[in-house]
């Protein structure tokens, strides 16, 4: 099981420091390297809910030996692609199987440990996510530069297989079946409804600027908002026929949830744009090295887990919601100072000013990520803390997806067409035209932290206050 989880949290960044060499080698445009990236998080925002609720149906380790076989098999696809169409379907199709995977894990987790072992076990699973994202840019660096037997940036994905065929021998042997004991059916309606609107939103704008922004494109995003509107009208029926919806809306009546959805949507939006428009100013922009960009996300990676370390142990216990406005804001000036070094030097920029100014992001965003999932789940009831769980994943999944096709307009729209040199020329100043909206986005965020309980997270007697009685509210487990 751990296994499966360092694969998806290394494939989820893995891939950005190789789109240069995969735009070289395959000749994908820039829509395309959009998609190879937001391709991934979309299919697996839009399956993880639809996963988790296959396990409960059919048997969780039958659903998780079905998603790693996949997941392997997709990854040979992606890794023996000679085209950009080959290599953005493989990555599509990784992330549904991703889908099927992950949301095995924890459920397998929580039915196969005792509840005196959990809190170990969870322990080792979040160390392990935490590895798997923070050296997935540093493996994918190494890989390309290392240029493994002539093989390019394909080990990246090559590396799977043998990961893969292990994990599966493993748990076709250890892992015993499970089912929940009154499966919810699946809303196969409220599946189609949420992927239809989705889908109507992220393709125009990752196709849009380079096709010209034909009349379909303007029709499809204007055609998203009544699909997700009908959506939202279908789960309220089902609820109200007492059925069983993909969402259950009325979570959103609880300040905590509402709020802390919205700052998950801004942060996948902030990442989203950010990182690829980051690892191609690093090397195409500044010349970069993969594994010089790759060494410079270490500063970045750092302060993420120093912050997230004492926001979770010592700030928020203390102080309440406030700590992740603190962090909102300074995720938004260490931006604004990105901004100002890359408009003010260019491609002049020194090493040093290139990476400074990650170490205020990283810290923000330690700050606000570490102890958002627990402020969400704050006030959701026990019978919904499975639903809710598998929303808040599914919200900055799709924060991220939405963010790379925002790209498009953000970065890719400021770059222009052109050949290598005009484009090599000109990335200075689109990455910190980008750099506007993810400081927007960022102090969007904090505005969200108002719905949020200002007390939220905050312990008995912490700051030398006791909580009031009304301030006590039932704590869920963060799964």
């Amino acid at each position: 099981m751990l296994v499966a989880s360092f694969m998806d949290a290394v494939d989820v960044t893995v891939v950005n420091m190789a789109l240069p060499s995969i735009e070289r080698e395959v000749g994908a445009s820039t829509s395309e390297l959009q998609w190879i990236t937001g391709g991934y998080a979309l299919a697996f925002a839009l399956g993880l809910i639809t996963g988790g609720r296959l396990g409960d149906l059919f048997g969780r380790r039958r659903i998780f030996l079905l998603g790693m076989a996949g997941f392997t098999l997709t990854s040979l696809i992606c890794g023996v692609s000679h085209s950009p169409e080959l290599l953005l379907g493989g990555r599509v199709a990784q992330g549904a199987m991703a889908a099927l995977m992950v949301p095995q894990v924890l459920s397998l987790i929580h039915v196969t440990f005792p509840e005196r072992e959990r809190g170990k076990v969870f322990g080792i699973y979040g160390a392990v996510m935490a590895l798997g994202t923070v050296t997935g840019p540093l493996i994918g660096a190494l890989i390309v530069e290392g240029d493994l037997m002539g093989w390019g940036w394909r080990p990246i994905f090559l590396v799977n297989i043998p990961l893969g065929v292990a994990g599966l021998l493993a748990g076709a042997l250890v892992i015993s079946e499970s089912k929940a004991e009154r499966a919810a059916r699946l809303d196969i309606v409220g599946v189609v409804l949420a992927a239809a609107g989705l889908l109507a939103l992220v393709l125009p704008l990752t196709q849009g600027r380079e096709l010209g922004w034909p009349a379909w494109t303007y029709v499809s995003m204007a055609a998203s908002a009544p699909l997700l509107a009908l959506f939202v009208a279908w789960e309220r029926r089902l609820t109200r026929r007492g059925g069983s919806p993909l969402v259950v809306l009325s979570l959103f009546s609880r300040r905590s949830f509402a709020g802390g959805q919205g700052v998950q949507l801004m942060f996948g939006l902030a990442s989203g744009v950010f990182f690829l428009a980051w690892t191609l100013y690093l090397q195409l922009g500044l010349g970069w090295s993969p594994l010089r960009a790759g060494l410079s996300g270490l500063p970045l990676s750092a302060a993420m887990m120093a912050g997230a370390g004492v926001s979770m142990q010592v700030l928020v216990p203390r102080f309440g919601r406030v700590v992740l406005q603190a962090g909102a804001l300074l995720a938004t000036a260490g931006m604004l100072l990105y901004l100002y070094l890359a408009q003010h030097y260019g491609a002049g920029i020194a090493p040093w000013q290139a990476i400074v100014p990650l170490i205020p992001v990283g810290l923000g965003m330690g700050l606000i990520v570490a102890p958002l999932t627990d402020l969400i789940l704050s006030e959701v009831p026990h019978e919904h803390a499975g639903s809710a769980s598998g929303l808040t994943n599914t919200t900055i999944q799709l924060g991220q997806a939405v963010g790379v096709a925002l790209s498009s307009v953000a970065f890719f729209g400021r770059l222009g067409h052109g050949g290598p040199a005009e484009q090599a020329q000109r990335m200075p100043h689109a990455f910190a035209d980008s750099l506007w909206y993810v400081a927007g986005v960022f102090a969007a965020a904090f505005v969200l932290l108002f719905a949020v309980p200002r007390l939220a997270g905050r312990k008995p007697g912490g700051a030398g206050e006791q909580r009031r009685p009304e301030e006590h509210q039932e704590r869920v487990p963060v799964s």
